[in-house]
């Protein structure tokens, strides 16, 4: 175990706060070799990147990470039926998932064949009345419109019932999932997912809507050899939709590493230029100004496609990003700022009472924290779930109950995979349908299995959590007051972009004075903090209000206080300056 830091055993919030593991000799390797600074490459060296990996981790390029998309299974099977579709001007239809990798997924197929000439028909299901995947009423639908062909999009891979219909009425099925598989897979016409179980590694952090790109590839590829685009037509510029597929790969908290890392770069880069009219929108009336990075794509245009699909409009998040009509994306844009509003009071609501639930109810043995309601809305108990985690540090699932079925939804933390388990439960009978990756999961059972549940997931993830441990706060360095600039956050965003995989560098401020703390906006707290030479920083604490660091940071009474947290760049009014994200605090 490593050493705690500023002596903080156990955090407000529980944890224990230590030196980030790394090879020190390595960080100053890596510093000396590309003439960065030390903290670069302490950084480096704490997400393990080695000497050798350095300059491509700093520079990512999808040159150096790109695969031939061959290598993934049923891949080629599935772009030769794509193309023949384009090609004979068969009706297409995309049946997408409703969270952000759907809808990024769906808009970038979208756009990719209506390029290359096809006929399309996006359709995303309903949470509320159809739940997740595809269904076969929905299927037979698109067929009776014509559909010759569905592409089911972060969705499909345990479809089996649905899937079985819908061949059976003479549609075909291209799968396109980054899901957990079972060893058994649907009858579909091509099943395209890295996480298969006859899949060859590599490519298995990939969103769907990386997966979605291979397959794009892939087709473009086929047309092009078909001699499609000799008679005419424009071939379409694939690096243009990559502003989608960073969004998709950061808001489905999939690893950043890898090609992913390529993507979500070069990406951002795209994004940058809004040449996409529903994310110009969404930036628009979300009040974005500056540059997007990693954090604006997950905290601001991500909640904000995902709020139809959460309370209604499911289509709307595809529909915007998939639009080239500027009114038509302010007015949809608009809607999903509505809806990202209510969206925001839902989930406080059913947060209240499910944090009470767990206080009440949760035992220390407990592997995961389960909360369910009666008439919880199915649209926000995964924010709800996340949050949960957040909060105590352990995998959570949280269910919405109407009429005696429970829609639920879990997130995990590093080390248990949930998926794998809520794939179980499902094969074992509890669970009506289910399924997910490591980190996430979703599922539908009767209320009266729920304690079957708990007692199931109890014992199957006994050996994967030891929840005796105390919660550890891994942190890249120390810092004062003073030490934090805006020098500095420019030095830290050469190792971006972060999120799942490359965790944003996290600091502590050590003996920081809290000298003004108040309450602003959704439970949110500010705070002035002076160091021991008077120097000043902006800092905040988001949706800790109510909490046990909330209370310490409002009432501190000029007593010192270690802080954990990010450091950020913060724009209002032309200004830009150096805010503190606080995450945690310890005692001095």
């Amino acid at each position: 175990m490593n050493p705690v830091l500023l002596g903080v055993e156990r955090s407000i919030t529980g944890r224990r706060w230590q030196r980030r593991p790394g090879d020190e000799r390595a960080a100053l390797a890596i510093s000396q070799r590309l003439g960065l600074p030390e903290l670069v490459g302490r950084v480096l060296a704490g997400r393990r990147v080695g000497i050798d990996e350095a300059e491509a981790f700093l520079n990512p390029t999808l040159r150096g990470f790109l695969p031939d998309p061959s290598t993934l299974r049923d891949l080629d099977l599935a772009a030769e039926r794509l193309a023949g579709a384009v090609m004979g001007g068969e009706k297409i239809a995309l049946f997408g998932d409703y969270d952000v990798d759907g809808a990024t997924s769906s808009a970038l197929l979208a756009r990719f064949l209506g390029a290359a000439g096809a006929r399309t028909r996006l359709y995303i299901p309903d949470r509320r009345t159809e739940g997740y995947g595809p269904n076969a009423p929905a299927l037979l639908k698109l067929k009776a419109e014509g559909a010759g062909l569905v592409i089911a999009v972060d969705c499909g891979t345990t479809a089996f019932e649905p899937i079985a219909t819908a061949a059976q009425a003479g549609l075909d099925i291209i799968v396109v999932d980054h899901h957990e598989a079972e060893p058994a897979l649907p009858k579909a016409f091509a099943i395209v997912n890295p996480n298969r179980l006859d899949q060859e590694p590599g490519l298995g952090h990939l969103a769907a809507v990386g997966v979605a790109f291979l397959l794009a590839i892939g087709t473009n590829r086929a047309l092009r050899q078909a001699g499609w685009y000799q008679q005419g037509r424009t071939e379409p510029d694939l690096m243009a939709w990559l502003d989608l597929v960073a969004l998709g790969t950061v808001c489905d908290v999939v690893p950043l590493t890898g090609l992913n890392r390529a993507l979500v770069s070069q990406g951002l880069k795209v994004m940058a230029r809004r040449a996409n009219a529903g994310l110009a929108a969404l930036a628009d009336v979300a009040g974005m100004t500056e540059r997007p990075g990693a954090f604006h794509a997950g905290y601001i245009l991500g909640p904000r496609v995902n709020a139809g699909g959460r309370l209604g409009g499911a289509d709307l998040g595809a529909r915007l990003l998939a639009t080239d009509d500027p009114e038509e994306a302010k007015a949809i844009a608009r809607q999903l700022d509505g809806f990202n509003r209510q969206r925001q009071e839902v989930e406080a609501a059913v947060l209240y009472e499910a944090i009470e639930q767990v206080e009440r109810d949760a035992q220390p043995d407990d592997a995961v924290l389960i909360a369910a309601g009666q008439g919880w809305h199915p649209g926000v108990v995964g924010i709800v779930a996340g949050r949960l985690k957040e909060r105590y540090a352990r995998p959570a699932l949280v269910i919405g109950i109407e009429e005696g079925v429970g829609k639920g939804s879990g997130r995990s933390v590093a080390g248990i995979d949930l998926g794998s388990a809520i794939i179980a439960a499902r094969q074992a009978g509890i669970l009506d349908k289910g399924g997910g990756h490591a980190m996430a999961a979703g599922f539908t059972l009767r209320a009266e299995r729920l304690p079957d549940l708990r007692q199931f997931l109890k014992d199957r993830l006994a050996d994967q959590a030891d929840t005796g441990l105390v919660p550890v706060l891994d942190l890249d360095g120390v810092l004062e007051v003073g030490g934090a600039s805006l020098d500095l956050i420019e030095t830290i965003e050469r190792c971006g972009p972060f999120g799942a995989g490359n965790d944003e560098p996290r600091f502590a401020l050590s003996g920081a004075q809290i000298g003004k703390a108040d309450l602003v906006g959704s439970g949110h707290v500010r705070c002035q903090l002076v160091g021991s030479s008077g120097a000043r920083l902006k800092a905040i604490a988001f949706r800790v209000a109510d909490s046990d660091l909330g209370l310490a940071l409002l009432n501190s009474a000029g007593a010192p206080l270690h802080l954990a947290g990010t450091l950020r760049a913060d724009h209002w009014q032309g200004r830009k300056t150096v805010q503190f994200v606080i995450d945690d605090a310890g005692r001095v």
